[in-house]
């Protein structure tokens, strides 16, 4: 099993799970809940993310997201769980999920064989993923699976999905970057978001930003506009590929082969859904997702 593959198959995948923080079947049913703000940044994607976890408190969310400004995620938990239990959160999620999935795919291919086929090899790679020093993936793991293929499909990709996430901390962590470095220096890229979606849904301050950037400048990572140095440029590949080693795991378990197939179902699906709008068009990703 390559690393290349097993980000492939990532690349493949994670789309079908992250459109629903962009979902308006997302909003509508968690603010019914009594939460407050939608998209990225707002009570319900905190709650809603963190839900399996329990009703953690501010600092493991912080911890375990990373990236966010420790005040924006201050001003939504544990609020959150005073208004509403985790239990409910994630019955509501999980509803949010199979409806905006069947908008975006079409009722026939949100109930063809694909998608069962789908849902049992992203199950079988998510057998072989291990919980330790894998806190948003194991929250996740502990749910039961639902029951029907659309949302095992989600619920699968949902797992694959986080325990790369917390192997990437990892990688960050070792490569010395703090959240809001990560962001700067992932935004330099020019994949993923634009910076100035990353400082608002991340809840950054412009002064916060400019002194993240200005300490990587210091350490050789940044140029004078911005932009990654060629020791940047590295630092990010490196960390990258650690994520990549991390996450290959489940993909080696599961088989080239296989793993191939996944990409090829999860690539059509993901064509299907971003043609359906899945994702704003613009202000928010550098690049064609």
């Amino acid at each position: 099993m390559s690393s290349p593959l097993a980000r492939r198959a990532n690349a493949a995948t994670n789309p079908l799970h992250s459109l629903v923080y962009f979902a308006p079947e997302t909003e509508r049913r968690l603010t019914a809940l009594g939460l407050t703000g939608g998209g990225t940044s707002g009570m319900s994607y905190f709650a809603g993310r963190a839900a399996p976890m329990g009703a953690v408190g501010a600092g493991v969310v912080t911890a375990t997201f990373y990236n966010f400004s420790p005040a924006r995620v201050a001003r939504c938990i544990p609020e959150a769980w005073q208004l509403v239990t985790p239990q409910a959160v994630i019955g509501e999620r999980f509803e949010a999920a199979g409806e905006a999935l069947r908008r975006l795919l079409g009722p026939e291919l949100a109930a063809s064989a694909e998608v069962g086929r789908l849902a049992d090899l992203a199950r079988e790679a998510a057998s072989a993923c291990r919980p330790e020093g894998r806190p948003l993936y194991a929250g996740h793991a502990d749910l039961a699976w639902p029951g029907e293929p659309l949302l095992d499909m989600w619920h699968a990709i949902t797992l694959l999905r986080e325990h790369r996430g917390d192997g990437h901390i990892a990688a960050l962590l070792a490569a010395g970057l703090s959240g809001i470095e990560a962001l700067v220096t992932h935004t330099a890229t020019g994949r993923g978001f634009v910076p100035e979606f990353a400082m608002a849904s991340r809840g950054w301050t412009r002064e916060e930003w400019d002194q993240a950037a200005a300490g990587l400048a210091a350490r050789g990572l940044l140029d004078g506009d911005g932009g990654l140095t060629g020791a940047g440029r590295d630092l990010r590949a490196h960390v990258e590929e650690e994520t990549d080693r991390m996450a290959a795991p489940p993909w080696r378990h599961l088989g080239d082969d296989a793993t191939g197939e996944v990409i090829r179902i999860g690539q059509a699906m993901t064509r299907t859904a971003l043609a359906a709008g899945a994702f704003p068009a613009a202000g928010v990703f550098a690049t064609a997702r």
